[in-house]
């Protein structure tokens, strides 16, 4: 199926869209796509999930299987690497209908290996399987403002465009299938380090008798203006700059600021008997992961400690 196969160029229609699981992600995304001009088809185990999509004109499939046998674009939004399994190559899965062409992407987040296995099981029957995890939350995927991660080709990645765009801000082509879950990997190893990073701030905060939860405010506040941590991954490489670069610059302006700050807050953390594990290790690797090197700040921290 090419990227104008999203559409029918003999019937002059849009292909039919299936959507299989609708939790608490799923059913906002499957929400968005209940005008879809080709139709579309819904599945889950629950009956009173999919009631509220019958209502508003969807029909309804008892099984992946009978999603396929109508829908040549199929969502999956299920809890795990098992039941991608049993959704796609399953006894009533897609694969035992699915016509060639059709597209079925994994929006669940799961081992990027289990996404090329089963990739590769559809290539066999002429189907593409594209890994299509979603960042953004349920606040998200109630707005319709989602990021997607594809892996897959050039082809597929082209078919989805279009039925994507409702439910999602930003479609991402990361590259081979796997790569969109390798980059959701990425992505919420930062958000969860992040979360951890946020607890020993909190700590901090708390043991100077700071409100934490003001504190909170400030950090959603600023995050929304600057980019938060997504403010420094602008470069193609994570390789060490030339000083005649001109991000050097740049990004020793932020690792000076940076040293700075957490020198400070680890000498009140300090005098507070407050342990901050994460910003000794920020101090000292700050500056080589922004490709600079450390700065005098982090050396001198570094020979105090050693």
């Amino acid at each position: 199926m090419s990227g104008t196969e999203a559409f029918d160029t003999a019937a002059g229609e849009a292909v039919t869209v299936g959507y299989i699981g609708l939790g608490n992600m799923g059913a906002p995304m499957a929400k968005r796509l209940l005008d879809w001009p080709g139709g579309l088809v819904v599945c889950d185990a629950r009956a009173e999930a999919v009631e509220p999509f019958t209502a508003k004109g969807a029909r309804a499939a008892s099984t992946p299987a009978e999603v396929a046998a109508a829908a040549s674009v199929i969502s999956v939004t299920v809890l795990d690497d098992a039941q991608v399994r049993d959704v796609v190559a399953g006894p009533d899965g897609i694969l035992s209908t699915a016509r060639p062409g059709t597209v079925v992407a994994v929006h669940s987040t799961i081992s990027d290996t289990t996404a090329v296995e089963l990739a590769a099981t559809c290539e066999s029957a002429g189907v593409h399987l594209i890994d299509a995890p979603i960042s953004g939350g349920a606040m998200g995927a109630q707005q319709g403002r989602l990021a997607i991660m594809v892996g897959g080709t050039d082809e597929a990645f082209a078919a989805v465009s279009e039925p994507f765009a409702r439910f999602a801000e930003l479609v991402v082509h990361a590259g081979e299938v796997g790569a969109g879950t390798r980059m959701k990997l990425a992505r919420n190893l930062l958000h969860f380090i992040s979360f951890t990073a946020a607890t020993e701030a909190q700590r901090l905060a708390e043991a100077a008798g700071i409100d934490i939860r003001e504190l909170g405010k400030v950090v959603r506040h600023t995050d929304a203006i600057t980019g938060g941590a997504g403010a420094i991954m602008l470069r193609e490489t994570t390789a060490q700059l030339a000083e005649t670069d001109p991000w050097f610059p740049i990004l020793s302006h932020a690792r000076n600021l940076g040293e700075k700050d957490l020198s400070l807050a680890l000498g009140l953390g300090d005098r507070l008997d407050v342990d901050l594990p994460l910003a000794v290790r920020a101090l000292a690797g700050l500056g080589a992961g922004l490709g600079v090197g450390p700065g005098d700040i982090s050396t001198a921290f570094q020979k105090e400690h050693a």
